[in-house]
């Protein structure tokens, strides 16, 4: 049987003085909690859509990740700083405990806030707007799960952002 484990988040948000882009999931996957990086499932797809938004070579480590997000001005991080989830299941979390958004806001002048995917936008809309005030957009889940969208179908909707 599957037990619901208490998982805090484990790495920092990716961000600079100059960042004007924040993209926000929703909490790390088991994998990328290995990794102590973002979308670090090889079948993820937000790494191959960054590269193709912005006409960049595609990162592999993740210094190389680093690079692009900073080149193209882009801040990376969860809505979700811990929460009680069943092994990479974003629809089992529960008792969720937000990141604190607002001092990444006070300390970057992010002019645009992203979201990955509908539950990032719902834990967004729920627990980070009302510190904010800031809309997010939404655009569609890069995740292997969301088989409706291919990598080109995605690639032009996330276009929006560069």
């Amino acid at each position: 049987m599957t037990r619901y484990q208490h998982v805090n988040h484990g790495f920092s948000p990716v961000w600079d003085e100059k960042s004007k882009l924040l993209i926000l999931g929703s909490f790390p996957s088991v994998k990328s909690r290995e990794v102590n990086f973002y979308y670090g499932h090889p079948q993820n797809r937000f790494w191959k859509v960054i590269a193709q938004v912005f006409q960049e070579e595609l990162p592999h480590t993740i210094e190389e990740k680093k690079a692009v997000l900073h080149k193209n001005h882009i801040a990376l991080w969860d809505v979700i700083k811990s929460c009680d989830i069943i092994g990479s299941s974003d629809s089992s979390i529960k008792n969720a405990e937000p990141a604190d958004i607002s001092t990444l806001l006070k300390a970057a002048p992010i002019e645009r806030i992203y979201v990955n995917g509908s539950l990032a936008k719902k834990l967004y809309d729920r627990y980070v707007f009302p510190d904010t005030g800031m809309q997010a957009i939404k655009l569609p889940s890069t995740s292997p799960a969301n088989a409706r969208f291919t990598l080109d179908a995605l690639v032009e909707c996330w276009s929006v952002i560069g």
